[in-house]
Order: C-alpha cells, then structure tokens, then sequence
C-alpha cells in the first residue's frame, strides 16, 4: 500500500501483506522490449492539460494492438486530455496500458455528445488486459455533480444538463483484465465499471471522489464473474463497491472504504426483472463514515435470488446502518407495493465489530418471500460517542441461525428457526436463474 493509505487508518493495514508494483508480475511471463513500447507523445500528443490528445491515444492505441505485450506509455510529468473515446479489442494478447501521468476528461459538459454520455474511456472486447502505473485517471467531475443539484426557486434542471454522467473507464465484453496501482478520482458517475466480463482482478488502487458527489460509485459490476478486488482505498459519494445482477465468484478484501454508501449488493430486481448473483465474498474490510456496511437491497416485485454471501471480519467506525437486507428498496419517498420479491438465502455475517450512529442491524425481508439460511455470528456493534436518535435492531421475516456473542443484544431474536416450507417458498423463486 502507499503510506499515506497505511497512515489513513492507523494500523489497521499494518496487518496486512503489503503489495508494491514491483511484487506483480508482467502478464504471463511477457517482458515487452524497447521496441513494443508505444508513447502517446510519440503520436502527437501535446501533453498540456489543455489540448485534445485524443486522437494520438487513439493512434498509439491501433498500433499496440498489433503487437504481442506492447506497452501504451502515458508518461509522468504530462497531463493528457482526453475526450470520450472507445478503445476496441480484440487484440495482440498482454497488451498493458501504462499510465504514469495524468489523463484528464473535458471538464466542461458542452464538451460532451449526447451518444458519450454512458461513459467517458470505454474499453471492449479485450483479452489478457492490464492497466497498471503510477499516475492518475481524473474524471472532472465537479460540474456534474453540481449540476444534479436542483435549483429550488426554479424547480427544475436547466436544459444544458444531462441526465445521464458517464463512468471515468468502462470494460464491456472483456476477459482477464487486470487493473492495478493507479489512481481514479472524481468521475462524473461511477469511477470502474465492468459489464458482461469475466476475470478480473483490482489490485492496490485507490478511487475517489468528494462524498458530495452524488451517485459516484467506486467499482461497479455487472453480469460479470470471477472477480477479485484486494488492498485498495475507497472513498466516494456512492457504494465503495456496487455489485449488481448477473455476478458470481466474486472476492473483496482488504478494502478500506469510506465515506460513501459501504459495499452493496444491488438494488436488484427493479420493474419486475429477473436478478441472478451468488457466491460473494466481502472479508477484511475498513469501512469508516458509511451511511451502511454490508449491504444487500432489492426491489419488490423483482425476480431471482441473492445466495451464498458471506461478510466476514468488518471492521467498522461510525457507520449509520452497519448489517442491512433490504427487500422493500426503493429510491423515491413512495414506491408501490408488490407481492414477490428477489430470493435471499445462504447469507452470513460474521465478525462485524464497532460502532454504529443510528440502528445496528436492519433486516426486512418479504413478506412473501422470507430471508432464509441467514446467520449471525460473533456481532459487536456499539453506538458511536455521541450518536442521535438510536433506534433497536429491526428484523422482520428472516429465519437463520446466530451465535453469541451478539452486540446489542437486541440481535438475539433477529433470526428465528427455518422450517421446511419457507425454504421450499424461497426455492422456488431461486429457480428463475
């Protein structure tokens, strides 16, 4: 970890094995010559903060692709803008983006097409992938985050602003991607998104973003699977890690996120859709000034089921809701009420310790579709100093099992005895995926 992580959070990380750049090895063995490096300066690029290097990025970009373990050199010392760009695949395999300076999006939002709106650097279509160095990935985002703020004497957003900010870099269709080392800040949106990948492994980044910053997401993922996210700071206005539908076999640990929204599966299941996510790992994780810890929300109505999720050895200081499942998510002040609901079972929380500012554990499951298999292990929660209007543990619906100690001890009844015919009721919407 760099040492201004390690010193964020005292010693909390001084447990931990420490990776450097140098401890990860190139992509299978691949040590790319002299010759297979390709600097964006190279091709044209000013390198000033202030002219559009676009086109030379999309030129190096072409010419790597080429190549067998070619390297994109974005040097230290320079800062590149660059404008929303798609950079495709397939190519040469163990192609390594290496950013070492700074790359800069357009701060302005007239500088933005309607169709560049979804994200600002889009990779696709890429195999054997890595983007690693030392420098910095800038969003820019400021101007979008104030303009989501509603004027309250005209009630209303002015025409020039979109309703759609775009993620900092997004991976569509990609296969062993590797991201490591590099820092991402202020994305309009979300900071790292995967759609519809497989094999991807975050090492020792650092994202963030002002906790002002509305909806910025540090790691989003989404129908992607077999994922590991390890030693890496998180701070943003959103979910430190956003897992949504479609992902499995997914493992985040040593993360230190804080502030934002804490690690979230979901919202899943919204306007009736069918939401499929299993096998998730969160364990050995910091989480300071969250408003919620380990997190599960769906929709009502929605389809599907969230099963074998474990959260285990949480670390926690001063998070508003620090255990919270959420059948009845909603995010407007009504939301009609349905029958039905994503199925939740198979989950653990285990080794939860620290303090909480407004409730300690918050479980509503479904009516119809109860919680099952959900077990309470070893929960130390204590209200933070000074904490305002705390309210006792809510549980509603959820059958389980839970083994002392548990901290309130208003926990103790969180969870009653399954019986066979809630499992059968939850099974038989866990069948849809």
């Amino acid at each position: 970890m760099h040492k201004h992580n390690k010193k964020r959070h005292g010693n909390y990380f001084a447990n931990f094995p420490s990776p450097s750049p140098s401890s990860s090895p190139a992509p299978s063995g691949v040590y790319p010559t002299q010759s297979a490096t390709f600097n964006i300066l190279s091709f044209g690029a000013k390198g000033n903060g202030v002219s559009d290097d676009s086109k030379a990025l999309l030129a190096a970009w072409k010419s790597a692709c080429k190549v067998t373990g070619a390297v994109i050199e974005i040097p230290s010392e320079f800062k590149f803008l660059i404008k929303p760009i798609t950079l495709r695949g397939p190519c040469m395999t163990h192609l390594v983006f290496q950013i070492d300076g700074t790359i800069m999006a357009p701060p302005n939002l007239g500088s933005w097409s309607k169709s560049s709106l979804y994200q600002w650097i889009n990779f696709k279509w890429l195999h054997n992938f890595t983007i690693q160095g030392t420098g910095i990935v800038d969003g820019q985002g400021s101007n979008w985050w104030s303009s989501s703020q509603i004027n309250p004497l005209k009630k209303k957003r002015s025409k020039i602003i979109p309703d759609m900010k775009p993620t900092a870099l997004r991976f569509y269709a990609s296969y062993n991607i590797t991201v490591r080392d590099v820092r991402i800040v202020n994305s309009p949106l979300c900071h790292l998104k995967f759609d519809n990948s497989e094999g991807v492994k975050i090492n020792n980044i650092t994202i963030s973003a002002p906790e002002t910053s509305p909806n910025t997401d540090g790691i989003h993922l989404q129908n992607t699977k077999d994922v590991e996210i390890q030693y890496s700071n998180i701070a943003c206005g959103d979910d430190c890690v956003s897992i949504q539908t479609g992902c499995s076999n997914v493992h985040v640990h040593h993360i230190s996120c804080g502030p934002g929204h804490g690690i979230s599966l979901g919202g899943l299941g919204k306007d009736r859709s069918v939401a499929c996510v299993s096998n998730i790992k969160v364990d050995n994780i910091f989480m300071a000034n969250t408003l919620y810890g380990a997190r599960i929300k769906t929709w009502q109505g929605g389809l599907g089921s969230v099963k074998n999720v474990t959260f285990s050895n949480i670390q926690l200081s001063e998070v508003k809701v620090p255990i919270m499942i959420d059948q009845y998510y909603c995010d407007k002040n009504i939301c009609k009420n349905q029958t039905g609901a994503v199925a939740v079972s198979g989950v653990k929380f285990d080794q939860i310790i620290g303090t909480y500012s407004a409730q300690p554990i918050h479980l509503a499951c479904s009516n119809s579709v109860p919680c099952v298999d959900v077990d309470l292990i070893d929960i130390q929660l204590k209200p933070s100093p000074g904490s305002a209007g705390i309210q006792q543990a809510l549980c509603w619906n959820s059958y389980g099992k839970s083994r002392a100690p548990l901290v309130p001890s208003s926990m103790d009844y969180c969870v009653r005895s399954g019986n066979d015919l809630v499992k059968r009721i939850s099974r038989s919407y866990e069948d849809r995926c």
